[in-house]
């Protein structure tokens, strides 16, 4: 009779897991053997606001995955797993997880899902090293910007050009009709 709460909890964790695995953007997973509570807390602000960072059970974690339709991950639901949920930048995260990572070995970046499609830990480091998507917009924006002022320069030159040759030839027809006048 005591199983039935717990198998009522169980189903809640899952179906929270199963919503959070639909509503990120990218789900990353890694192995946090060793990390004490404060470098926890330190990953977790290092991550950003837009990403939670849960510990969870491997058993519930894979049955949320699979019934949000998420395939390719149960190989990495083994040791110790802990859950990026991704809301907003996932290279942020990425970035957040790989600095991490670097002053921190004990942190192990598993893998993860992007986009729907599981990716490998080599492929969120790469992921890492782009840029945000916010600096990706602004120079976007500054090449277009460039490039639509040289096409402005660039349909102005013939009018320019236009005005300075009448100019030119204005001058010399007011050079020549002076050199043509009957001397007094």
């Amino acid at each position: 009779m005591t199983d039935k709460p717990v198998r009522a909890d169980k189903a809640t964790a899952v179906a929270e897991l199963t919503d959070r695995f639909r509503d990120s953007s990218a789900t990353l997973l890694t192995e946090y053997r060793g990390l004490t509570v404060a470098q926890l807390k330190e990953l977790r602000r290092s991550l950003g606001r837009e990403t939670t960072y849960a510990v969870t059970k491997n058993t519930l974690a894979k049955r949320a995955a699979t019934e949000a339709g998420i395939a390719g991950l149960d190989t990495l639901f083994t040791g110790p797993t802990a859950l990026a949920f991704v809301g907003g930048d996932p290279v942020e995260a990425a970035k957040g997880l790989r600095d991490f990572a670097k002053t921190n070995p004990l942190l192990v970046i598993k893998g993860g899902v992007f986009e729907g499609k599981p990716v490998t830990a080599d492929d969120i480091r790469q992921l890492a090293d782009l840029e945000s998507r916010d600096v990706l917009l602004a120079k976007l924006a500054g090449a277009l910007k460039a490039n639509l002022t040289k096409a402005a320069a660039t349909f102005q030159a013939p009018l320019s050009k236009m005005a300075r040759l009448a100019a030119a030839l204005q001058d010399k027809q007011g050079a020549d009709a002076t050199a043509e006048a009957p001397a007094e």
